[in-house]
């Protein structure tokens, strides 16, 4: 279910996901495959219940989502649709942005472009960096990106962790559980993948189209050198 207007807690003035942050953190690896077209469909699930009722996709059509991941109209129509909203339309987030504005002097950043950004890796590595911290105005911090206004919409997937330290092999940090969510810690990092892997498809929806014109591409041209080459015997055949 879409989130309400209540979730735009997320975007107090100061800090922004996604809009800061060094450039020297511990990165997880994500498989970030653009042909796996089930995990798409699963991070555009999430990406409209979780994310869309405060941040926009400006640059995405519903109907061409549709059309690249295979989800009938009818289903997008039936769950992803917010009230109003039409199938060909843009992805737009319910908030409007004047109220966005002068609720909190900035309206949220529009998430279309965000995988490019930042790496696949920084977004997949800080949407599961959250942990519970009572010093912060949200609650939440994040030990990607230190103080930042957003706090954790996705704890009733994943639950809620404190921050006992950090590895001083690998500098990665160690959390500890508090309560545990609707998932598993592998069902959650998957689900953060297949987030991450829609994100990546939102930056660059042409890239589904390039694989196969690429793999068309390579193939036509092997078929050129073939023929070339048996035509470049018929030329030289009378020479030798």
């Amino acid at each position: 279910m879409k989130k309400t207007l209540l979730l735009a807690i997320l975007f107090l003035p100061g800090s922004w996901a996604f809009a800061a942050g060094g450039g020297n953190e511990h990165l997880d690896p994500v498989n970030v495959n653009l042909t796996d077209k089930a995990s798409l469909r699963r991070g555009a699930t999430l990406f409209v219940n979780f994310c869309l009722s405060c941040h926009s996709a400006a640059y995405m059509r519903y109907n061409r989502m549709a059309k690249d991941l295979e989800i009938p109209e009818s289903v997008v129509q039936e769950k992803m649709l917010f009230a109003g909203d039409k199938i060909g339309g843009l992805m737009k987030t319910t908030m409007p942005v004047a109220d966005a504005k002068e609720w909190f002097g900035i309206a949220p950043p529009d998430l279309s472009l965000v995988a490019r950004v930042r790496k696949p890796e920084w977004i997949y590595t800080y949407l599961r960096s959250f942990y519970l911290d009572q010093k912060s105005s949200s609650g939440w911090s994040n030990t990607l990106f230190p103080n930042v206004a957003m706090p954790h919409i996705l704890y009733e997937l994943e639950g809620s962790k404190e921050l006992v330290g950090m590895d001083p092999k690998t500098k990665t940090p160690k959390f500890k559980l508090l309560k545990a969510g609707k998932m598993t810690t592998e069902q959650f990092d998957g689900a953060m993948r297949d987030l991450t892997n829609f994100l990546v498809y939102l930056a660059e929806p042409i890239k589904l189209k390039r694989y196969s014109l690429g793999a068309f591409v390579l193939a036509f041209l092997l078929l050129l050198l073939v023929a070339s080459y048996a035509l470049k015997k018929e030329y030289w055949r009378d020479v030798h």
